[in-house]
C-alpha cells in the first residue's frame, strides 16, 4: 500500500476563504458543528494535519514542515484560524507567509504552551513529558485522557467530551510519530517575541476555564500586543464546542 503524500482537505460553502486547523491528538472532524454554521458565510477549508485523521500516513518533521504542507493545499489567501497546537501552525504561517493570510485567529492557543516558573503560565513541563511516556504505554487511553482534560471546568464538559470522542474516533487514529512531534512542539516552541512581528490583523480567543492555556496568558499578551482578544466565560479549552453559537457569531464579526 502506498503512503499518502498529500494532506486530506474538506471544503464547504462559498465566500471568503476560512481555514480551520485542529489541535494535538484531534482531526478535522472536530470542527463538524461549527462548519455547518460558518459555511453559510465562508468557503471553509478543513485540513487533517500530517499524521492525523485521513492524513495519518503523511509524515512531518518540524513546525515549518507541517506549515509548508498545509500551505501546499491551502487557498492563495485566507483567514487562518488555528485551535491550540493549530494556533502555533497558523501563527508560523502568518510570520513567514503573510501574503497568504488576510487575518489570523488563534483559539485557546499560546505562543508558548509550556509553563516557565512563575513568569509564564502554561502546561507544566512534567505534564508534557508524562504524556510522552504515557503514549508509549497506553496510546488510546492517553488520547482519551487528553480529550477529558480539554473540557475540564466547562459546564458542558460531559457533552463536550462525548462529542469530541465520537467525531475524532470517526477517523483513523493519529500516527504515534505525529503525536510525539506535537508534544515536542508544545514543549519547545516559543513565539512570544515574534508576535510583535506579525503584520496581519490578529485576534486571540480564550476560554476562561481553560487549564491548558490559562486566561492569564491573555492579559500578559494584552500588555505586549495591540490586538483584540475575547474570553468565552463558560468555556475551557474548546469554546467552539461549549459556546458554539457565540463562537460562530464572533468569527463573523471579526
Amino acid at each position: 500500500m502506498s503512503l499518502r503524500t498529500q494532506l486530506h482537505w474538506d471544503v464547504y460553502g462559498q465566500g471568503d476563504n476560512l481555514i480551520l486547523i485542529h489541535g494535538w491528538g484531534m482531526n478535522g472532524a472536530v470542527w463538524q458543528q461549527v462548519v455547518e454554521e460558518l459555511s453559510q458565510f465562508y468557503c471553509v477549508h478543513v485540513v487533517d494535519l500530517p499524521g492525523y485523521g485521513y492524513s495519518h500516513q503523511v509524515a512531518s518533521h518540524s513546525l515549518s514542515d507541517i506549515a509548508s504542507q498545509v500551505l501546499d493545499g491551502a487557498p492563495q489567501k485566507a483567514i487562518w484560524l488555528g485551535w491550540s497546537l493549530g494556533g502555533l501552525i497558523a501563527t508560523h504561517v502568518a510570520l513567514h507567509n503573510p501574503e497568504r493570510v488576510s487575518s489570523l485567529i488563534t483559539v485557546a492557543s499560546s505562543p508558548r504552551f509550556s509553563a516557565e516558573g512563575r513568569t509564564w503560565r502554561g502546561i507544566a513541563p512534567k505534564v508534557l513529558s508524562d504524556f510522552t511516556q504515557q503514549l508509549a504505554d497506553d496510546f488510546q487511553g492517553t488520547i482519551e485522557r487528553f480529550m477529558a482534560l480539554q473540557a475540564m471546568g466547562s459546564p458542558s464538559a460531559r457533552q463536550d467530551v462525548k462529542h469530541l470522542k465520537s467525531v475524532v474516533l470517526s477517523r483513523p487514529m493519529p500516527n504515534p510519530d505525529a503525536l510525539h512531534l506535537g508534544l515536542e512542539l508544545l514543549a519547545s516552541v516559543d513565539y512570544r517575541q515574534q508576535l510583535n512581528d506579525i503584520t496581519v490583523p490578529m485576534h486571540r480567543l480564550y476560554g476562561r476555564l481553560d487549564g491548558l492555556v490559562p486566561v492569564k496568558v491573555a492579559t500578559t499578551l494584552e500588555q505586549q500586543l495591540q490586538t483584540s482578544s475575547h474570553i468565552f466565560k463558560a468555556s475551557s479549552h474548546a469554546p467552539f464546542m461549549s459556546e458554539k453559537q457565540a463562537f460562530c457569531q464572533l468569527i463573523q464579526q471579526l
